[in-house]
């Protein structure tokens, strides 16, 4: 992969989000984000194909049929084939192993590929109900009015029954905390301008019931955000095509993609069951255990998702998330820095693009590329992870980037 690109990640925590005015739309953020990939591959010319993930265009912006939409990126790109993927918010993720596995079959060799999601189109309560349908419809019925919150509330409150409220809601306060860190240090994340000092005391604020959910508060919750990002996938004769040098590239070398019965309730409601069968296999198809990872981009959806899914990656064990977090190790100088751009709390959750922007992180990360965010990557740990998630960890794709040189 190479060549990636993010747009801001737009919504409230940005100075420039106004509600009340008239905002970019999905067709801007598709242009940008496209635009901005093509330009450092040398055009739209060298492009065989595109692909674009996004979740519920058609709700939020009474728009479908987004694979026609490659052409208004570039001129250039009319009549090549491009098509959108749906899996809820692994969206993203599953346009990476779309254009993946086209480029596996030799059918292309240089895929743009492209997440977007324009969610501020609608209040917050309805956009719940609208995200509500990456679960199963029957039983949002019977659910919350915010639903996934309500989701991973309950999984947070089986979590502090089981292993210990006051320290795993230290942890979800320390997670909080790295995320704006982080963000901080990226100029497009949506908390990039946040000035709270103590987040700590920010992230522990109590969860109210009457207004929210019983185990979270709206600290614990990604954003409702707009934007778009972008990366080519190619071979290595689509790299000569572009003229890119291997240095500037990273090599994809594992792929775990899985999904489980989005009608069923979660087995255990301490542990991401699907994370950990697609973790398990992208790093076993890599030939690598997870000590060998510099630096992972996870999909912490809610605080409580940070931390389990540190168990189902394999770098805590089962019930130590919280610890493994409260140590530090997660932390852009920890044992393994996780989100370094701010992940979904920090950076935003346009939900389409979030697997996209993993991808885009990671690239920067591990060819030098991000800025005031870089962190070290080791050489003798020159991989990384990124875990996106759709629904209540109903689809996933884990992929594994290992640095080029």
């Amino acid at each position: 992969m190479v060549a990636g690109y993010n747009t801001i990640s737009m919504g409230t925590g940005r100075k420039e989000f106004n509600p009340k005015k008239e905002r970019p739309g999905l067709e801007h953020y598709i242009k940008e984000a496209g635009q901005g990939t093509l330009k450092q591959i040398g055009g739209a010319k060298k492009v065989d194909e595109g692909v674009i993930g996004n979740f519920m265009a058609a709700r939020f912006n009474r728009q479908a049929h987004l694979g026609a939409f490659m052409t208004t990126i570039d001129p250039d790109l009319r009549f090549k084939p491009s098509l959108r993927v749906e899996g809820a918010c692994a969206s993203g993720g599953l346009a990476l192993v779309t254009g993946i596995k086209s480029i596996l079959s030799g059918s292309s060799e240089v895929v743009l590929a492209l997440g977007v999601e324009v969610q501020n189109t609608v209040k917050a309560i309805y956009g719940a109900d609208l995200l509500a349908l990456a679960g199963w419809f029957q039983k949002r019925k019977d659910g919350p009015a915010y639903f996934f919150p309500g989701q991973f509330s309950t999984r947070a409150g089986a979590y502090h029954e089981k292993y210990g409220r006051v320290k795993t809601r230290q942890a979800q306060a320390r997670w909080f905390r790295n995320a704006i860190e982080n963000a901080r240090l990226c100029p497009t994340a949506q908390e990039h301008e946040n000035k709270v000092e103590d987040l700590d005391a920010l992230g522990l604020t109590e969860p109210n019931p009457r207004a929210f959910t019983d185990h979270l508060n709206v600290f614990d919750c990604s954003k409702v955000s707009d934007g778009a990002s972008a990366i080519a996938i190619v071979s290595e004769e689509g790299l000569k095509r572009t003229g890119i040098p291997l240095k500037d590239a990273v090599e994809v070398v594992g792929i775990g993609h899985a999904t489980d019965d989005l009608t069923a309730d979660p087995e255990d409601l301490t542990r991401l069951t699907t994370i950990e069968h697609a973790a398990k296999e992208a790093l076993k198809s890599a030939g690598i255990t997870p000590d060998q990872l510099a630096t992972v981009e996870t999909h912490d959806c809610f605080t409580i998702a940070g931390i389990i899914g540190m168990e189902a990656i394999g770098l805590a064990p089962q019930g130590k998330g919280a610890d493994f977090v409260l140590e530090g190790h997660t932390a852009r100088n920890g044992k393994v820095p996780v989100n370094t751009t701010g992940g979904l709390i920090g950076w935003g959750h346009p939900t389409g693009a979030t697997g996209v922007h993993q991808a885009v992180t990671l690239w920067e990360q591990l060819t030098g590329k991000a800025g005031e965010a870089q962190i070290n990557i080791p050489a003798d740990r020159p991989y990384g992870l990124s875990v996106n998630m759709g629904g209540d960890d109903r689809t996933v794709v884990a992929i594994v980037y290992r640095k080029t040189t």
